[in-house]
């Protein structure tokens, strides 16, 4: 792969990075005073006055900017108004419950997803196929906070099989990975069958079954890999869908990750914990996509010296 190439994706991520926390750094800046939140709004003027100089916030925000800028680079995040302890310990401690949530999510996801759409492909205009495709635009056109609500009515309330919210067991992992990996699942069938309905009818399969190959052996050492760069398209707006559904499932689920400090601490304007969950979710995206684009340009070593050729 050329090092330009990569060297080019690197430099793009990096940038990315940086323009995504100025946004937030600034937008938070312009949408409310902290000190009111965290004060209140009858504090005594003099006891705001001194929460703004404590903290800096009288300063033009290009200082405010260049001193977080600066923080960051010795690993200060800063300090949590709301939970009155560092930001990055708050966060920290969340993170574990995120990843455990969205990684069996898309675990979940895959194996569902994937199967289904080779499924589909391989009896194509069967009712395999009318069923999976019904089933994949149903999963996706339901909200997130629809279908979670209706499967804590079902499971949690009138079965009682699960609990409605929380975490600690597997049990409470049931319902929100259910919640977030249906409508993934979705997707990943239909763009399977999509991807893997042109690779069944290229040469390379006919040439594999004419020279006595089981059909079934065909699909999976010769259509499958081939359909394999379509799905790695589509996985980059995974993270972003999963991260973005993440919030709204964990609120509805009272799920201690990421998505609920994040809502919660939006609400109280809590400067460096919202600051420091915006900048692990641009890093996961950017560096989830980095791996798709270099992966690309192992799959097809066209796509790596094409670009650098640009």
């Amino acid at each position: 792969m050329n090092p330009r190439f990569i060297l080019q994706k690197l430099a793009r991520a990096l940038l990315t990075v940086i323009l995504i926390v100025t946004t937030v750094f600034v937008v938070l800046r312009m949408t409310g005073d902290p000190a009111m939140y965290v004060l209140g709004l009858e504090a005594d003027p003099r006891a705001l006055e001194q929460f703004r100089e404590k903290w800096g916030l009288n300063d033009p925000i290009w200082q405010q900017y260049l001193r977080f800028l600066s923080n960051c680079l010795r690993g200060d995040f800063g300090y949590s108004y709301f939970e009155e302890r560092d930001a990055m310990t708050a966060v920290m401690e969340r993170v574990p419950k995120t990843i455990l949530l969205m990684g069996a999510t898309a675990i979940f996801t895959m194996l569902v997803g994937i199967p289904m759409g080779v499924l589909a492909a391989i009896h194509r205009n069967s009712w395999i196929d009318r069923f999976t495709m019904t089933a994949s635009v149903a999963g996706f056109s339901l909200p997130n906070f629809v279908l979670g609500i209706f499967l804590i009515l079902v499971f949690a309330v009138y079965l009682r099989w699960l609990p409605t919210g929380g975490s600690g067991t597997w049990q409470h992992l049931v319902l929100p990975v259910l919640t977030m990996g249906l409508a993934e699942a979705a997707v990943f069938a239909r763009f399977t069958r999509s991807a893997m309905l042109e690779a069944l009818n290229q040469p390379y399969m006919r040439t594999a079954r004419a020279k006595g190959l089981r059909r079934n052996s065909a699909v999976w050492k010769h259509a499958l890999p081939n359909a394999a760069i379509p799905l790695v398209t589509i996985t980059g707006f995974f993270v972003g869908t999963l991260i973005a559904g993440g919030v709204v499932t964990e609120t509805v689920f009272s799920w201690p990750g990421l998505g609920r400090l994040l809502i919660t601490s939006v609400s109280n304007r809590d400067l460096a914990v919202v600051q420091i969950i915006v900048m692990f979710i641009a890093v996961s995206m950017v560096v989830t996509n980095l791996i798709i684009d270099l992966l690309y340009g192992w799959l097809d070593p066209r796509v790596g010296s094409a670009r650098s050729g640009e």
